[in-house]
């Protein structure tokens, strides 16, 4: 099955993203609000690339359940989760008129969105998978190490990936990319692949770029 073989061979980079000091500290409730008000920030934009990419996927689709799935899902992003990031984002005060796009963020957005433009169904379907998938995987995580939420800065955040109903949104994720895979030929499946570990990959990257307030080098030297 596509998902037993990717997640078996991308369980160094998971295990890179759960041991990642931005992960921790948020998990432990020490992470410092600049760096989360950075990452909310980012992450705000990011979805916005996410969930066009999800309703390309519900276009492209070819079974109209799972046109309906990444339809859903697309207007998940764009609500349920952005009002999620927009009462931390108030919450923490942090400025996000002031703070220009990450390159990490821009990246990841650019790589989904030209992903479902020009990528078949299958490997958009992979490519967006991750972000499904980790997230649910860490919030788990996350929720059994700190035994609960209440009290917890970060509690909103763990319990909304920690959800039953994110979990089940997962599944079908899932059970769409190994059907997919399973019809696939070897061209197409080589490109899942592929696709999985990139975007499997930017979300390391972006937790990471949140840990350091990713910025862009060449600012200095550009005019407003």
């Amino acid at each position: 099955m596509f998902c037993d073989d990717i997640w078996l061979r991308t369980a160094d980079l998971m295990k890179a993203i759960h041991e990642h000091p931005f992960v921790l500290a948020l998990g432990d409730g020490t992470l410092d609000a600049d760096r989360f008000g950075f990452y909310m920030v980012q992450d705000a934009r990011y979805l916005e690339a996410f969930s066009k990419a999800l309703a390309t996927a519900s276009v492209r689709a070819d079974d109209p359940d799972e046109a309906a799935f990444w339809a859903s899902s697309a207007h998940t992003a764009l609500a349920a989760e952005r009002q999620l990031h927009a009462g931390y984002v108030e919450e923490l005060g942090a400025d996000a008129a002031g703070l220009p796009t990450s390159p990490t963020c821009l990246a990841y957005s650019s790589f989904l969105q030209a992903t479902a433009l020009s990528a078949p169904y299958p490997v958009i379907a992979a490519a967006v998978l991750p972000c499904f998938w980790i997230y649910q995987d860490v919030g788990t995580a996350l929720l059994e190490r700190a035994g609960g939420t209440d009290g917890h800065p970060y509690g909103k955040w763990i319990s909304t990936y920690a959800d039953p109903d994110f979990a089940a949104s997962v599944e079908r994720a899932k059970a769409i990319a190994d059907r997919l895979a399973a019809a696939a030929d070897a061209g197409t499946r080589e490109a899942m692949d592929r696709a999985y570990g990139r975007a499997a990959a930017y979300e390391w990257m972006f937790w990471d770029s949140a840990w350091r307030r990713e910025g862009w080098p060449t600012e200095q030297w550009l005019t407003p």
